[in-house]
């Protein structure tokens, strides 16, 4: 069995003259939380809308836990469950109703898995409340329990924390955390509110005009996003010694350039100065350094303003 849940190979959508999708290839592994992240326009919709099969690729394939056959494909769309923008709802039913209604049109047996759903999602208490009384995160939160109906084992979100309320986004991360850990599903969710997918998604991909600029780890991230002193001195390799021995670190790397990167004593760069300049160093700069996740990400959609 493949590791991947999801790929797209060279996948693009075009309309008449315009690139909505360009080449785009993703890889989705089982277990992941993927943070989907792009500006609006960027062409996370649509290619979500593609892998759910509400449109059609221009080019490329799709593949679903290692097979791109067509009819493959439709099984394997059987296996996954979507939340596409705001859930459609009955607003005059209860939750337990939408659900019920949901489970009979998709031939689910058993109504005891609505309660099962309701539980998960924290509705379980209001599940005789009618729907058009509900908060959005209380409607948003139906809305997965929908797309949870049919017990997927991939889960695709699109910008499911929109007009959320602060109280609503924790809500809403705390269950998909809960989703990926405790039932084993994999999430695919798109956003462009980075703070918040960071906190959530295990690894990522940045979309930018259509197409896909880089994907990454969250470990991989946060090594790139890391904080250090950056320093400069006459003899890099001394300094290295004094780092060590006089300050007991070896977080710290040399570049090729001669400039120390200093992951250690952050809040402290006096005494990192002291310990170079005693031992005879010229200083020639001491500073701290590092990308924020928005700058960084604004760098890489930089870049690809450029290409």
């Amino acid at each position: 069995m493949s590791e991947y849940i999801l790929r797209t190979k060279n996948l693009t959508k075009k309309y008449k003259h315009n690139y909505a999708l360009e080449n785009v290839n993703l890889n989705i592994k089982q277990g992941e939380i993927y943070g989907f992240i792009g500006q609006n326009g960027a062409g996370k919709s649509t290619l979500l809308r593609l892998i759910t099969g509400l449109a059609f690729p221009t080019e490329g394939t799709i593949e679903w836990f290692g097979n791109d056959d067509p009819k493959g494909l439709t099984n394997a769309q059987k296996r996954m469950g979507a939340l596409i923008e705001s859930p459609a709802l009955f607003p005059n039913m209860s939750a337990f109703e939408n659900l019920e209604i949901q489970r009979i049109q998709r031939g689910i047996p058993g109504r005891e898995s609505i309660d099962n759903i309701l539980q998960l999602v924290g509705l379980m208490d209001t599940k005789n409340k009618k729907v058009k009384n509900f908060s959005m995160g209380m409607k948003q939160r139906l809305g997965i329990g929908i797309a949870l109906l049919s017990d997927p084992e991939f889960l695709l979100l699109d910008e499911p924390i929109n007009g959320l309320d602060p109280t609503g986004i924790v809500e809403l991360r705390e269950l998909i955390k809960n989703i990926n850990h405790e039932k084993g599903i994999t999430v695919l969710i798109s956003s462009h509110i980075l703070s918040e997918l960071h906190l959530l998604a295990t690894s990522f991909g940045i979309i930018h005009k259509g197409k896909l600029m880089e994907e990454l780890t969250a470990k991989e991230l946060d090594e790139k996003c890391r904080q250090y002193l950056q320093i400069k001195v006459d003899r890099p390799a001394i300094a290295s010694t004094v780092l060590e021995q006089e300050l007991a670190t070896s977080d710290f790397e040399i570049m090729q350039d001669g400039t120390i990167k200093l992951y250690d004593y952050l809040d402290d760069i006096r005494t990192v100065s002291l310990a170079l300049t005693q031992k005879g160093l010229i200083m020639e700069h001491l500073s701290q350094n590092g990308d924020s996740l928005e700058s960084y990400f604004s760098k890489v959609i930089e870049e690809g303003e450029h290409e």
